[in-house]
């Protein structure tokens, strides 16, 4: 196995230094506000609109995933995250329609973004580029153009910042730019916990990523805040560590998936379960966290539980956002890949170009 302290072997793995777009993280953050604060927007009110509808794939999706969950609470109406080429019935002419490709250039998100031209939605374009910021400015809609040239799912902290600045300057939300601002503060002294420099002993992410190594990954969240970080581990390790995870959320997976870890001893060897856990989780997920703990134990499933770190919601909910991107670097260097090519997607949209 790979010492992760061996930082030479790191640098050999990790040619284009994903490492340092995981650091970048926090930067991002306070970026990303600072672009969606200076872009002009029409004259909406919060009136305007009675649905929310977000289009985007991958990195993008997520990132309005996390936002869905961030503001479950706060937002008065519905929240519809589409990761497809077609738009739902609710889609008119009083939707907020954010359509969302880091690229520009997403097929599904620049199908949904025809469609909801042709329901009349209110919308919004965020991208670095590409056909998305084309159409906007032939169509005159207002857009967000956020910096271009990384993978899209090392790009999080602008879709991230864009997404919740847009919302509070609509008047959706209250406004989030101090809370955005303490995260990124948070995050700039948290990040150094986890950096490559940082020997194995005093560093979370490289112990964890030890421990999943030549395991599957199972992780569970609380259903309302952070499932959707829970996905982006799950998204994390297969893109970056190049190797199977999978996620669900509590309590929902209490009520069947927990069953189905009854008979499958030889399975059962392959898996490793990380609990994210949140001093917010409501007291009856917690006590399901724990009675589940002492179930998958007592079947002989290791159970790792992972705090999240910080004051706000927010910095709790990117604590564990930023420790989950590092522990799936390690766990790539672990593997000996490189996490930065995904060379199986792009296979795949070569393959779906050359299909009419």
């Amino acid at each position: 196995m790979i010492n992760l302290d061996d930082l030479s072997a790191v640098r050999r793995i990790d040619p284009s230094n994903f490492a340092g777009l995981i650091e970048s993280f926090p930067l991002q953050l306070e970026q990303g506000l600072k672009i969606a604060s200076a872009w002009s927007l029409p004259k909406w009110k919060a009136s305007d609109f009675s649905n929310i509808v977000v289009a985007g794939l991958g990195g993008s999706s997520i990132a309005a995933e996390i936002v869905k969950s961030y503001l479950n609470y706060e937002l008065t109406i519905p929240f519809s995250v589409i990761r497809h080429y077609r738009l739902p019935e609710l889609v008119n002419q009083k939707t907020l329609f954010i359509a969302s490709s880091y690229s520009g250039n997403t097929e599904e998100t620049l199908s949904a973004y025809r469609e909801a031209r042709k329901c009349k939605a209110k919308m919004v374009g965020i991208a670095s580029g590409g056909q998305l910021i084309e159409l906007c400015k032939r169509d005159r809609l207002p857009h967000i153009i956020i910096p271009g040239g990384l993978p899209p799912r090392a790009a999080l902290g602008y879709s991230l910042a864009s997404l919740l600045v847009l919302l509070g300057r609509l008047g959706l939300v209250k406004s989030k730019m101090k809370e955005i601002e303490r995260a990124a503060t948070f995050l700039n002294e948290f990040k150094t916990k986890f950096v490559p420099t940082v020997e194995k002993l005093e560093n979370q992410a490289k112990i964890l990523a030890e421990k999943l190594y030549r395991k599957i990954p199972v992780i569970y969240a609380g259903e309302d805040y952070f499932y959707s970080v829970a996905l982006r581990w799950k998204q994390q390790i297969c893109e970056n560590a190049k190797v199977l995870a999978f996620c669900n959320a509590f309590p929902e997976f209490n009520h069947n998936e927990l069953v189905g870890w009854g008979k499958s001893e030889e399975l059962r060897e392959k898996l490793t379960v990380l609990i994210l856990k949140d001093k917010g989780d409501h007291k009856r997920v917690k006590a399901r966290m724990e009675i589940v703990k002492g179930i998958l134990e007592q079947k002989g499933v290791p159970v790792i539980e992972v705090e999240s770190f910080g004051n706000s919601l927010l910095e709790r909910i990117s604590s564990l956002i930023h420790l989950g991107d590092w522990v799936s670097f390690y766990l790539s260097i672990l593997n000996e890949v490189d996490p930065t090519p995904v060379e199986v997607i792009d296979y795949l949209k070569k393959s779906l170009a050359q299909v009419k």
